[in-house]
């Protein structure tokens, strides 16, 4: 083998990787996901809580990430005890924004 044939020619012809399509997948979800029109005005209360929300179910992603990829037994525990957590928190949000709205 040449080295002019070497990775450059063998990666050449190969379909994007994974990771980017995942990455493109995200962005599409996020772009079609159901979001206030920047032209409204939200209340602060409702900014605020639609934040914390985001924030969580990002954290939410990543423990569930690091869950699947570990290992390690206690490390799995902890992760699923983050996990339980986020989706309680996440759980009592919903529930307080429902209960405002039909208030």
């Amino acid at each position: 083998m040449t080295p002019s044939t070497g990775a450059g020619t063998y990666n050449g012809s190969m379909a994007r990787g994974w990771e980017s399509k995942a990455v493109e997948s995200q962005i599409e979800s996020a772009e079609t996901q159901v979001r206030p029109l920047r032209d409204e005005q939200m209340p602060a209360e409702d900014l605020e809580l639609l934040r914390k929300k985001e924030s969580l179910k990002l954290s939410r992603t990543r423990v569930l990430r690091e869950l699947e990829t570990s290992q390690n037994p206690r490390y799995r525990n902890l992760m699923k005890k983050a996990l339980a957590d986020l989706n309680s928190e996440l759980s009592r949000l919903e529930h307080g924004a429902v209960r405002a709205a039909t208030a």
